[in-house]
């Protein structure tokens, strides 16, 4: 039974897929890969993310994770991960489906719902950040449900939002019930720890003591270190260097040869610890990965010869 909107969501995703990932539907995204890609640092923000076809691996600090045709992944807080597409080609691209998660909306749902249709809270004091499952058909139908709008723009406007609130209800009701619950709670500590990581998303280049941050964020310095842990798989510390170190890959990406000014601008006092950090990251130096990354830029942009 699982096959048959899974099939559905297959065709629906390849038709609709876009270069620049997006869609007539707001906050839809459609992946599509022909090959497999190199392990490439981005950012997880507050999303759905469904599967259906190919394999996809990342890595959030020392965790791995793998999903594939037929599972999804929630992410809670924007997190900084290195993801590729493992299985792909263009007999087989690999597609995914994504849907932005608002803590709003998800919070509208709860507020409406019985109490008791809804799981319990995570028994720990917050919960990962990530996780991947087994999507049940439920899910898979009412995404393709979403997608085969695509077809119907007019549509669009009136039946988007009750299967996007469908789309909540069976998150709430399923096996991560449980983290999207905090996710749509002002009060819970996991979106304590998402104010925390959005500050210090904001302020990437600034030096900020723990403490100050735990304070924002309500918790004693114990609990604030343990419970971003739990959420990011990293260290406060650890999570700034990781956001300080994608946003110097973008920006050497456009000024490849200005190393010292991206690593003063991202937050570095010694360009020593920057390319020691950067080529730990990414695998080479600062200024030989610059120059690739700005070729491959300008290789996609330049027209081919007729």
């Amino acid at each position: 039974m699982v096959g048959m909107p899974l099939d559905e969501l297959r065709v629906l995703l390849g038709r609709h897929a876009r270069p620049d990932l997006g869609t007539s539907i707001a906050d839809v995204r459609i992946f599509r890969a022909d090959r497999p890609d190199p392990p490439t640092p981005t950012t997880y923000g507050r999303v759905l993310a469904l599967v259906a076809q190919g394999t996809k691996r990342f890595a959030l600090g020392d965790r791995v994770y793998e999903y594939q045709a037929g599972d999804y992944l929630v992410a809670s807080v924007d997190l900084p991960v290195t993801a590729h597409f493992a299985r792909a080609s263009p007999e087989e691209p690999a597609l995914g489906f994504g849907l932005t998660l608002h803590p709003a909306a998800v919070a509208e749902v709860l507020l409406q719902a019985d109490p008791a249709d809804l799981p319990p809270a995570p028994a720990a004091d917050v919960p990962a950040g990530l996780a991947v499952s087994r999507a049940p058909v439920e899910l898979l139908d009412a995404a393709v449900r979403l997608l085969r709008l695509l077809d119907r723009p007019r549509d669009i406007p009136m039946i988007a939002p009750l299967i996007k609130r469908e789309i909540i209800w069976r998150l709430l009701t399923g096996e991560q019930g449980g983290v999207l619950r905090q996710f749509g709670l002002p009060d819970s500590s996991l979106s304590h720890i998402a104010r925390a990581v959005q500050w210090i998303r904001d302020n990437y280049a600034r030096p900020f003591r723990v403490e100050d941050v735990a304070q924002q964020a309500g918790m004693s310095v114990s609990a604030f270190h343990r419970n971003f842990q739990a959420v990011t798989s990293m260290s406060p510390i650890q999570y700034q260097k990781q956001i300080r170190l994608q946003r110097a890959r973008l920006l050497l990406a456009a000024s490849p040869g200005d190393v010292a000014g991206v690593s003063r601008r991202v937050g570095y006092e010694s360009p020593a610890q920057f390319s020691r950090e950067y080529r730990r990251q990414f695998g080479d130096p600062p200024r030989q990965d610059a120059a690739r990354l700005h070729a491959r830029t300008a290789a996609r942009v330049t027209p081919r010869d007729s």
